[in-house]
């Protein structure tokens, strides 16, 4: 699956199947060879219609393009939030957010935690 057809999958699916979808997406994405998976970031997802998911599959890409040693796709630079989203709004979750978002999560203000994005 790309990032771009994700994108497509969050826009026409209620918001309690959004993070499965997440999910499915980051599971086959860790099983794809090096090169294919920085190929899977590479075309624009259309926008979602909510810009807290548009900016989440912008931080998603640039931080997986990462962990292969790799910049993120053009892209993902120019979405982010003027606020700070906490997708699990919990005290507790806030707190993990908060101490370990990845960098490209926190620098659009989308706040996970780091094992919310780990896929078992």
């Amino acid at each position: 699956m790309t990032i771009a057809h994700l994108g497509e999958l969050l826009a026409s699916c209620p918001d309690d199947e959004r993070w499965l979808m997440i999910s499915e997406f980051l599971e086959e994405h860790r099983h794809e060879p090096r090169k294919r998976r920085v190929e899977l970031l590479q075309k624009e997802p259309p926008p979602t219609g909510d810009d807290t998911w548009d900016a989440l599959l912008a931080a998603l890409a640039e931080h997986l393009a990462a962990k292969d040693g790799r910049r993120g796709p053009r892209w993902c630079e120019d979405r982010g939030l003027d606020r700070f989203w906490f997708p699990f709004n919990t005290p507790l979750a806030r707190a993990e957010a908060i101490v370990h978002a990845p960098a490209a999560f926190r620098r659009r203000g989308v706040m996970v935690a780091r094992n919310e994005l780990e896929v078992a």
